[in-house]
């Protein structure tokens, strides 16, 4: 069951891509003002974007191994293939991944994107600094260039210094990295190709603008299902769900049943609706102010939280 639903999910994945770049580059031939055309361009942008996100999706299932659970290769071929658009290696994506369940707001240092810890009391110029890193972060496409810095940091340096910078990077060895580097290679290359065959028209409103929509999509969503939850050993629980949009919730595969997720990271996307669990009373009382996926969206406009920890007392 799980081989013939995810066949299926790559198979409609990589089809709509093609389909939704064939539209975006249809409507550039049309025989009207660039004006109107950027006009019906721009609700096929905000589609790409949702679906780059999708590969996003599709490659979370691959670093769980929930792709083709009976063939690791399989799975990381097919979550490769899916993540070439995106140049992201499904090896440091698992890396990260995984850290980030094990560690989910731990505590205000770990895991915990909206939160900055400062020793001192922080002045009004730090506080503005805090919310204007977070306004960048979340509004602005900062989450992405974050995690884009990141794959290029860790591509690169030594193994031995990147469990240094990051515990997520525990046991990464020279093969990981090989690897990684291949695969990222693999995805440039794509881009490359795209635009040196088939011309800068169609690499841009196949690749290049859709990497643009994308950018602010996860940068806006990305963290929806933690902002403001818990911070705690409960690391599992430090989370909420959201309530199916229609059309979205088929675009992010289930993405919104996200405690369940985080409870029972083996469930496969398709069951997630099915075998939903609610949180447990303590942190469903802090964590569920919002079933909305669109006010939850919106929340984030509220900032940052700033922990002040004083070491002299």
């Amino acid at each position: 069951m799980n081989t013939r639903i995810n066949s299926r999910l790559v198979f409609e994945t990589l089809l709509v891509f093609v389909l939704i770049s064939f539209i975006a580059v249809a409507i550039q031939k049309l025989p009207l003002s660039s004006f109107v055309r950027w006009v019906l361009y721009i609700p096929v942008l905000l589609f790409q974007g949702l679906w780059f996100y999708r590969f996003y999706i599709v490659g979370h299932e691959a670093s769980h191994k929930k792709l083709f659970t009976e063939s690791k290769k399989l799975n990381d071929f097919w979550g490769s293939v899916v993540l070439l658009p995106l140049m992201v290696p499904i090896t440091i994506y698992r890396k990260i991944h995984m850290f980030h369940h094990g560690f989910n707001r731990k505590d205000h240092h770990t895991s915990a994107l909206d939160t900055y810890v400062t020793a001192n009391k922080p002045s009004v110029f730090r506080k503005v600094y805090y919310y204007t890193v977070w306004y960048i972060s979340v509004f602005f496409g900062g989450f992405f260039i974050h995690s884009l810095i990141s794959v290029v940091l860790f591509l690169f340096i030594p193994p031995s210094l990147s469990v240094k910078i990051s515990p997520a990077f525990k046991n990464w060895t020279m093969q990981d990295q090989i690897i990684s580097i291949l695969l990222f290679s693999l995805g440039l290359l794509l881009h490359i190709s795209v635009y040196y065959f088939l011309g800068k028209t169609i690499y841009l409103y196949t690749l290049g603008y859709p990497m643009l929509s994308f950018a602010w999509v996860l940068s806006l969503l990305v963290y929806i299902f933690h902002y403001d939850t818990t911070t705690s050993e409960g690391v599992r629980f430090n989370v909420r769900s959201l309530n199916k949009v229609p059309v979205l919730s088929w675009i992010l595969m289930n993405f919104n049943e996200h405690a369940t997720h985080h409870q029972f990271p083996n469930i496969p996307w398709y069951e997630l609706p099915v075998k939903k669990t609610p949180l447990p009373a303590e942190y469903a009382s802090q964590n569920q102010n919002t079933w909305s996926f669109f006010r939850a969206v919106l929340n984030q406009l509220k900032g940052p939280r700033i922990v002040y920890e004083d070491n002299h007392s």
